[in-house]
């Protein structure tokens, strides 16, 4: 590897905590500037961290960190953040599409607000805050798009398994995809990143299972990991479809019991849409 993150600006949707901050703070180990558009600006009974603790970890990691308050779903909002990491860091080199919605009911269960909402931050948000990034990316040196979504698998157990939130993370997917073959010719590689195995995520606690699945599941740092040396790739690859576990492999990382200590492999919680 020769690519370090060093003086490079990440502009990410979400990152309070969970995988997002993790991504966040491996970068900042690097002395990347990270800027962070996210609602969560006061403490949450039941979400752990805010945008603001977000940016002290992020400081304290060793990176420079700008908060910014707001909904991807508010094109006003992702101008805003847009113009402000620019003018904080003179530009835009990544842009990490980590947030998301989940909602895992049934076609006939699924309210219409929640199946909205999914629409509009995983889709819609990782749609137009690449777009709104572009202008940026395009001056950068090595720009580059990573969403946290999932391979395209047509498989009908996955297709009918809860069709809302999949049409949303296949959304992310495609959006993705599209950027990456639209702008491949102007440089900007767009990849998608998913983990094998649930992460230990408040989304995981409150709606997959509680303490059991956080039990059997891994930490946030092996997504961090694995986004970074995807973020750092030396081949500049783009339009992919990548698992975490794949990556740290192809980088000679095959012992993952650091990322989820004192639990068996075959123990673990398989992710969503992998046979």
């Amino acid at each position: 590897m020769t690519e370090t993150l060093a003086g490079r600006t990440l502009l990410m949707s979400g990152g309070s905590r969970g995988i997002g901050l993790a991504i966040a703070l491996r970068a900042a180990q690097d002395g990347a500037n990270i800027a962070l558009l996210a609602k969560t600006d006061r403490p949450h009974p039941r979400l752990e961290g805010t945008i603001q603790t977000a940016a002290a970890a992020i400081r304290d990691a060793g990176g420079r960190a700008l908060p910014i308050v707001g909904d991807v779903r508010n094109d006003e909002a992702i101008a805003r953040a847009v113009d402000a990491t620019v003018t904080e860091f003179g530009g835009i080199d990544i842009v990490i599409n980590n947030a998301s919605a989940i909602d895992l009911s049934g076609s006939l269960e699924l309210n219409p607000k929640r199946y909205d909402l999914m629409q509009d931050i995983n889709v819609r948000g990782t749609f137009q805050l690449s777009r709104a990034a572009l202008p940026h990316l395009l001056k950068a040196e090595h720009p580059q798009i990573l969403s946290l979504s999932p391979p395209l698998n047509l498989s009908p157990h996955w297709l009918g398994a809860y069709p809302g939130y999949m049409i949303s993370k296949y959304g992310m997917t495609l959006a993705t995809l599209g950027l990456a073959a639209e702008f491949e010719h102007a440089g900007v590689r767009a990849n998608c990143l998913w983990p094998r195995t649930t992460i230990r995520t408040a989304a995981v606690a409150n709606l997959l299972g509680g303490d059991e699945v956080l039990r059997h599941s891994r930490t946030p740092d092996i997504y961090a990991d694995a986004a970074y040396l995807v973020l750092t790739d030396p081949l500049r690859q783009t339009g992919r479809t990548l698992l975490v576990e794949d990556v740290l492999a192809e980088a000679g990382i095959t012992d993952l019991s650091r990322y989820s200590p004192g639990v068996a492999e075959e123990d673990l919680v398989p992710d969503a849409f992998l046979d």
